[in-house]
C-alpha cells in the first residue's frame, strides 16, 4: 500500500522550488521594452523564510533569468538559486554533492515537463493543484493551492509542523 504524503514529512531536510508556475502564478507581463515581470505571493515569502530559519535547506532551481526573482529570494535568506537552468537534473545533482544530501530527504515542487525529471528522483515530489497532468501523476503531494497563491506556504507549513518547527519561527522577518 502506497504511503500517505504525511509520512514523509518529518524526514524532509531539503526543499527544492521551480519558480514560475509554483513561486508564481505562470504568467508573465511584458513591457514595451521586453522587461518581464512576475508576481510572488508573501505568505509563500513567510514560509520560505521561516524554513530557512528552521535550519532547512531552501533551494530554487528555475529556467527563467529574471535577476528580480534572485534578489527577492535572497532577501528572503536563500542562497542557492539556480536560475537560466536549462537541465534541472544538472543543479540538483550539484547541490546533492555539494551538501551530501539524500534524495529520499528532498522535497521538489514542480509543476511542469522541465521539473519532471528531478520530481522523479526526490522522496517527496509535490506541486500546485494547476500543476500538469504529467507532473500530478508522479507528485505525492498535491496542494490544494494554485501556483503563486500559497502552494509553497502550504507544503512548507506542514513540513514545519510536523517537525515541531512552525510555532518557533514566528519571528521570521522580511528583509
Amino acid at each position: 500500500m502506497e504511503k500517505s504524503y504525511k509520512e514523509y514529512l518529518p524526514q524532509i531536510d531539503t526543499l527544492i522550488f521551480d519558480v514560475d508556475g509554483v513561486l508564481t502564478n505562470g504568467i508573465v507581463t511584458i513591457f514595451p521594452d521586453g522587461q518581464l515581470i512576475r508576481q510572488m505571493n508573501t505568505k509563500d515569502g513567510y514560509a520560505l523564510r521561516a524554513a530557512v530559519k528552521a535550519g532547512l535547506k531552501v533551494c530554487i532551481i528555475s529556467g527563467g533569468k529574471n535577476e528580480g526573482v534572485r534578489t527577492r529570494l535572497e532577501n528572503l535568506g536563500i542562497t542557492d538559486i539556480y536560475l537560466g537552468a536549462q537541465n534541472k537534473t544538472d543543479q540538483f545533482n550539484e547541490l546533492v554533492e555539494k551538501y551530501n544530501l539524500k534524495p529520499e530527504n528532498i522535497m521538489y515542487m514542480g509543476d511542469d515537463i522541465p521539473d519532471y525529471p528531478v520530481m522523479k528522483l526526490v522522496g517527496m515530489p509535490a506541486c500546485p493543484n494547476d500543476a500538469i497532468r504529467e507532473i500530478q501523476q508522479i507528485s505525492k503531494y498535491i496542494s490544494d493551492k494554485t501556483g503563486g497563491n500559497g502552494c509553497a506556504r502550504d507544503i512548507i507549513e506542514q513540513i514545519l509542523r510536523v517537525q515541531g518547527k512552525w510555532e518557533s519561527n514566528f519571528d521570521a522577518q522580511y528583509h
